[in-house]
C-alpha cells in the first residue's frame, strides 16, 4: 500500500516529515510547533502566540486536505510548562466549536526549536 500523504505550502516542516497521512478516512497530522512558514521563524514569546500559530499551521494542513475543524476527532497538546495550560486552553476555546474534539494535554521536558507548546491532531473525513 502506498502512503497517501498532504502537505500544505503554507504550513512549515522541520525535519523529514510529511504534514499529514491519511489512514482510510483519518487523516492524521503530524505535530505543529510555532513556525511562521511565511517566514521560517519561530513565534517566540506568550504560549497563547505560539499557540494560535500551532492551530494557523495545522488548520492549513486540513485545508489542503479539504477538511477544516469541525472533521477534528482528537487534539494532542505538548507543554514544556503545565503553567501555561490556561493561556493555551483559552486559545484552544477559540478554535473549536461544541462538541469539542477529544484532547490530551501532556506535560514534556522540551519540544524542537525550544517551543513551548506542539500540537498534533487526528481529523476524519465526513461519508
Amino acid at each position: 500500500m502506498s502512503r497517501r500523504t498532504v502537505n500544505a505550502t503554507n504550513a512549515a516542516a522541520v525535519g523529514p516529515y510529511s504534514h499529514a497521512a491519511w489512514a482510510g478516512d483519518l487523516l492524521f497530522c503530524s505535530g505543529q510547533t510555532p513556525l511562521d512558514p511565511s517566514t521560517g521563524t519561530f513565534i517566540d514569546g506568550a504560549v497563547a502566540d505560539q499557540t494560535r500559530q500551532c492551530f494557523d499551521n495545522l488548520f492549513q494542513v486540513l485545508e489542503a486536505a479539504g477538511l477544516g475543524p469541525d472533521d477534528v476527532v482528537s487534539v494532542n497538546v505538548y507543554l514544556t510548562d503545565m503553567s501555561d495550560f490556561g493561556q493555551m486552553n483559552e486559545v484552544y476555546a477559540t478554535r473549536f466549536s461544541s462538541p469539542y474534539p477529544a484532547r490530551t494535554t501532556i506535560g514534556c521536558a522540551s519540544l524542537p526549536l525550544g517551543a513551548r507548546v506542539e500540537i498534533g491532531l487526528t481529523a476524519k473525513r465526513q461519508s
